[in-house]
Order: structure tokens, then sequence, then C-alpha cells
């Protein structure tokens, strides 16, 4: 059964889309997180179920994460998203620490890939369906400058301030 909550935060209402796991802390498993307006994000369907409580646990993680007391989410994601490829690419956004930044070829780099993947790894990162909580906010331009947020660049830019304000974990 598909899942489904929003909540307020510094970057707007998210929209939280999961599904019921035995394993997950709280018994959802992530499978989407989307800001407004977001390019590509999910909208509420008529056969999802809202349930607040389902998000408890995501949401608390979320919360500590916007005040600056948690760095790291122990949030379980729904299985199956993505090709082998995508998969590949977020995971390598995964290990990217907080308050740090890393460039598409670096990401590349890490999977393997060649330089002329570069382009390829883009495309995943802006496939990436869990804004926030895999850090695609932290993939910048090779010159520093920021590119490519399917949230839009002023919440990117947010993100990494936010980032940058707190310690390290």
């Amino acid at each position: 059964m598909t899942l489904h909550t929003t909540m307020d935060s510094p970057l707007g209402e998210l929209l939280l889309v999961g599904e019921e796991s035995a394993t997950a802390p709280g018994g959802t498993a992530l499978a989407s997180l989307s800001v407004p307006g977001q390019k590509g994000g999910a909208t509420v369907r008529d056969d999802w179920t809202k349930s607040t409580d389902a998000f408890a646990v995501i949401a608390a993680e979320l919360r500590a994460y916007f005040n600056g007391s948690r760095t790291e989410f122990g949030i379980e994601y729904a299985a199956g998203r993505g090709t082998d490829f995508q998969r590949r690419v977020w995971a390598a956004l995964e290990a990217v620490p907080y308050g740090t930044t890393l460039s598409y070829g670096e990401i590349a780099a890490r999977i393997g890939a060649s330089r002329a993947a570069v382009r390829s790894v883009g495309t995943a990162i802006g496939a990436n369906p869990l804004l926030i909580v895999r850090p695609c906010h932290r993939v910048i331009g090779a010159s520093g400058a920021l590119s490519g947020y399917a949230g839009g660049l002023d919440r990117k830019r947010e993100l990494l301030e936010l980032e940058r304000r707190r310690p390290k974990a």
C-alpha cells in the first residue's frame, strides 16, 4: 500500500510518499520526498492512503535535520526504484558527507564511470526521488557554481547554507 503525508519545512510543504515495511523504523519505507513545484516531483494519487502517523519517524528526522541536530538520516528507502546506473549514482550521493560538496565529475569517478559519463550522472541525480535525505543538493558544477536541482536553485542554496551553518558530525 502506498502512503503519503505532508509536513511543513523551511523549504515549503514537503510531500512524503512511502510504502509499508516491517523492517523500517516506524513501519514506512520512504519512496519519494518532494518540494512544492519540484521538476518531476510526486503528486498525490487517488489510490494512495493519507497517514501522518506512518511518517512520524521520518518527519522527526527531517525536523532534526532542519534544526541542525541531525546530519545523517536513518531512513529506509523503498526498494526497486531506479536503474542499476541510477542506484550506483544515488549510493554515491548518500556517501557525500554533511556540509561538503562534490562535482558531477567527482561523483562519476566515485562510481567508476568515465569522464564522458558526467551528463548521465547529472541525469541520474536529477531523477533522485528523495530530495534532502539523499543529498543531491551537495553536488555542484566543476567550477563551483550551483546547477541542476529539481527543487530549484534557491532551495539548493538554502540547504547548503543550512549545512554550512551547522557543525559537521
